[in-house]
């Protein structure tokens, strides 16, 4: 690993290598600048070369004087040929102030990923990923990180350049209200998992809320990779009829989680793996910011994107991520797994969701959403429907679903409730569908899939019932299937429900 650093017209020659106090992260030497003295910019270029196995992270320190008015970092970074099935080069950069690279401290100043090649910060602005402010004199950080590095590794050019003079005064964050123009107790549909062009999405958050609104979404959650810097632009898009929370996309190198709905400015560090034993330190902080701990597609097969830390500090998961694929359909199925742990151990269930994950042009915002019975249209009413499990999901505002269980002289249990009944009290499932043509019913439970119906009508509206008794049933929850051609293969969802569960405690 080298790390060769000059100015515009002068070598200032090799530096030394430090290893910082995290196993997986690494500082270079320092970068200089002079002071001012009546330049109006100053540049400096570093190159490197990162070989394979280098650490998640690597911190290339920048001295930065006084009287500096913008940061503006560029880069660039082969791309070899790489035998098939091998990892190519993908660098990731970002950027800390003169707190410092500490994890979880108060040093972020930005994230862009492998999503933009250049970024700018001064007091009065940034490029989108970074967080305007004081540019202080002291030691920054741009950060490195190497995603994947091909066998001949990776070889990177930096070039960082100060503009001098008065700063601007940075803007004061307005953020979007905690709550919208509800119905009262009803069912709300949001989505809460969306990337704008503040991470690596291509769409502002003025066009991520229109197509909110034309999804029939009630509410969404900003959910940028490893940044809260789009916070304070969401404001102009909230309005009595759209709710909008904020949290992030925390994208460690072992799995993706959403934070949801966590207060306006809270920023989550991402730098750990499993193996770090931090993971528990920051699910906290993401409860005490007052959002809640959604794993994301923790199937997913992109390098990176499983999920890897358990489920033991998640408040929900997400299920169903994007168009129904396979590794939907094994998440799916882990989670049914999860609920008869719980009823074997008489312990606390994890409730499912399903999101868009939205980033771009053809993705489908709303596409699956989480409908969510709440008290009002508030984030803490929103919040705890889904802790909950008081929701299904559904692939778009055209299917409605209500599920209840009765049985025991007239009791009655929804989505996400239990019906306290003897165990050998006959009971009667009853799903009631709309929007969902050819579609295909199936109660699923502890077994199994003990009922399937026969294809809902072309109007796409139906009542499928079945009956059970809590021994042969611990719970009760229900799929909507669209048909399909592969023999006993299961067709992809239309919707699915959290649970009912049948029986006394």
């Amino acid at each position: 690993m080298c790390d060769d650093t000059h100015g515009q017209a002068q070598g200032i020659g090799r530096r030394a290598l430090f290893v910082t106090g995290a196993a997986a992260a690494l500082t270079l030497g320092s970068v200089s600048f002079a002071a001012a003295d009546g330049q109006h910019q100053e540049t400096r270029t570093v190159r490197g070369t990162l070989p394979p196995g280098s650490p998640d992270f690597v911190y290339v320190p920048v001295e930065v004087p006084s009287g500096v008015q913008e940061i503006k970092v560029s880069y660039t970074y082969d791309k070899p040929s790489v035998p098939a099935g091998t990892q190519g080069n993908a660098l990731d950069i970002g950027l800390f102030d003169d707190r410092g690279t500490e994890l979880g401290g108060r040093g972020f100043r930005g994230w862009s990923g492998g999503a933009r090649t250049e970024f700018f910060v001064r007091a009065d602005d940034a490029t989108p990923g970074y967080v305007p402010g004081p540019v202080r004199e002291g030691t920054w950080y741009v950060a490195l990180g190497p995603y994947t590095v091909a066998p001949q590794g990776l070889t990177y050019e930096l070039t960082i350049t100060l503009t001098y003079g008065a700063a601007g005064r940075t803007p004061h964050p307005v953020y979007p209200p905690s709550r919208a123009k509800g119905r009262g107790r009803d069912w709300y549909r949001g989505d809460c998992h969306l990337h704008s062009w503040y991470s690596d999405g291509r769409r502002t958050p003025a066009e991520i809320a229109a197509l909110a609104r034309a999804a029939g979404l009630d509410f969404i959650n900003s959910s940028d990779h490893n940044t809260h810097s789009s916070h304070p632009h969401w404001a102009d898009q909230a309005g009595d009829d759209l709710l909008i929370m904020l949290g992030e996309e925390i994208t460690t190198r072992n799995g993706h989680v959403v934070a949801l709905g966590t207060e306006p400015g809270t920023f989550v560090d991402w730098r750990y793996r499993t193996r770090d034993n931090r993971w528990a330190r920051f699910a906290r902080d993401v409860r005490r910011a007052g959002g809640l701990v959604v794993p994301a597609h923790p199937h997913a097969t992109c390098v990176g994107c499983g999920w890897k830390f358990g489920f033991a500090e998640a408040d929900a998961v997400e299920v169903w991520n994007g168009p129904y694929t396979p590794d939907d359909e094994a998440t799916l199925a882990e989670w049914d797994n999860t609920l008869v742990a719980a009823v074997r151990q008489g312990r606390a269930w994890l409730p499912a969701m399903g999101n868009s994950d939205a980033h771009r042009d053809p993705d489908v915002v709303g596409s699956p959403q989480t409908v969510v019975l709440a008290d009002d249209l508030t984030r803490e009413a929103i919040q705890e429907g889904i802790r909950s499990g008081r929701s299904y999901v559904a692939e778009s505002k055209n299917v409605v679903l209500g599920f209840t269980v009765t049985g025991g002289r007239g009791r009655q249990a929804g989505i996400g409730e239990r019906l306290e009944v003897a165990a050998d009290t006959p009971v009667t499932v009853r799903l009631e569908v709309a929007g969902a043509p050819r579609c295909s019913v199936r109660f699923v439970t502890d077994q199994g899939v003990l009922y399937t119906s026969d294809p809902l009508p072309v109007s796409g509206a139906g009542t499928v019932e079945w009956r059970t008794t809590p021994t042969y049933a611990a719970y009760v929850r229900a799929e909507v299937r669209h048909e399909t051609a592969a023999g006993p293969v299961p067709g992809a969802l239309a919707a699915f429900t959290n649970p009912v569960f049948l029986g006394t405690v």
